[in-house]
């Protein structure tokens, strides 16, 4: 099988796009693969990396503030149109699937055009302005939430889950105690994304010395650019403080319970190990997707959510204590996230894959 890929901007976009090529490596290792990004985004760098062929194309996502400034963006638009029909017609594809990201738009739209199979994958509850586009010219588009069903033909849509999901069920678990902490005791991990918050450091500043008392433990992961902010604080030995975790979800597999933010790929991580959360999401991204994401976990019982304004380490400290001393509250909640995360999600992608391309 020949297939362009195509996804950008965050590891919420490239990371399941990375495990669609390893399903589809994995049950047909003779199958050859382009990846489609930006110049300038993450991808350019993460991709090369794991031996994949790349080609970066120059866009930009619309301007919601300026609409007069996107007449530049119609114009790269265009041009990224062009690019891409030239690299698939050179590559000669049997499909070409988006994982989302401004980038999928003008490439899916050429595949589209160039009458080549097209399968999307959307990761968040609420559509990203390039797949409600691209919706319409699609073959098939594969959700992770199920309330995403609502947003695209009935005819085209299937809820497959995040293929994340598949590949975190089989990651090795990391035990607590090789950070140091005490197996038997319960651990709670803090981290408000990948880079930190710059609105969410002082109040995660102010809740920790609350903990210093607890019984249980706490990880906090600050996020490189704020680290040294934490340096002062005066905490306990069930406390601990680093910038970065690269194997962090090895060691979600041996925590119980985490707080924060609420982007697909915590969704997919959270759902797949079945680790009751506290999110918060994040109140600057497009559409308040987080919320929304958020809110299909809440409706079923697997998570709580604070809202960043209504973040406090009063209110922090009763909602972990009331689920810690409440075990079957707390079962319910697992068993519910549990419930969300579809444990051969990549399959499932790989057999729509497999139909659309012959």
């Amino acid at each position: 099988m020949r297939v362009v890929v195509v996804a950008g901007g965050t590891g919420g976009h490239i990371y399941p796009a990375i495990a669609i090529i390893n399903k589809i490596k994995e049950k047909d290792n003779s199958s050859k693969f382009l990846y489609i990004g930006t110049k300038d985004r993450m991808e350019k760098d993460i991709v090369p990396n794991l031996g994949i062929k790349f080609v970066g194309i120059e866009m930009q996502g619309l301007n919601r503030k300026n609409i007069f400034s996107n007449i530049n963006v119609l114009k790269k638009f265009r041009l990224a149109i062009k690019k891409a029909s030239q690299e698939i017609e050179k590559f000669k594809p049997d499909i070409v699937i988006g994982a989302g990201g401004y980038i999928t738009a003008p490439v899916l739209y050429a595949a589209h055009k160039l009458k080549i199979p097209v399968l999307i994958h959307e990761q968040n509850s609420i559509p990203g302005v390039s797949n409600k586009f691209i919706g319409r010219f699609a073959d098939r588009i594969c959700v992770s939430l199920p309330n995403s069903v609502n947003y695209f033909p009935k005819d085209k849509v299937i809820y497959t889950g995040n293929p994340r999901s598949e590949e975190i069920v089989k990651v090795r678990k990391t035990s607590k105690s090789k950070l140091g902490f005490d197996k038997n005791k319960k651990l709670v991990v803090i981290v408000m994304g990948s880079l930190g918050s710059t609105t969410m450091t002082k109040k995660i500043k102010d809740l920790i010395p609350e903990f210093n008392t607890k019984n249980y433990q706490v990880l906090v992961i600050t996020g490189k650019g704020y680290y040294n902010q934490y340096k002062n604080l005066d905490i306990s030995s069930n406390i601990k403080i680093i910038p970065f975790m690269d194997d962090l979800i090895n060691l979600l597999k041996d925590s119980d319970l985490i707080i924060s933010r609420a982007g697909a790929s915590t969704i997919a991580e959270i759902t797949a190990i079945g680790l009751p959360a506290i999110l918060v999401p994040s109140p600057y991204v497009t559409n308040n997707h987080q919320y929304k994401n958020a809110k299909e976990l809440m409706d079923v019982g697997a998570c709580l959510i604070v809202k960043e304004e209504e973040f406090s380490k009063e209110k922090i400290i009763k909602e972990i204590d009331k689920l810690f001393d409440d075990k079957e509250a707390y079962d319910i909640m697992s068993k519910n996230s549990k419930k969300l995360g579809i444990d051969d999600s990549a399959t499932r992608i790989y057999e729509e894959i497999r139909k659309l391309s012959g």
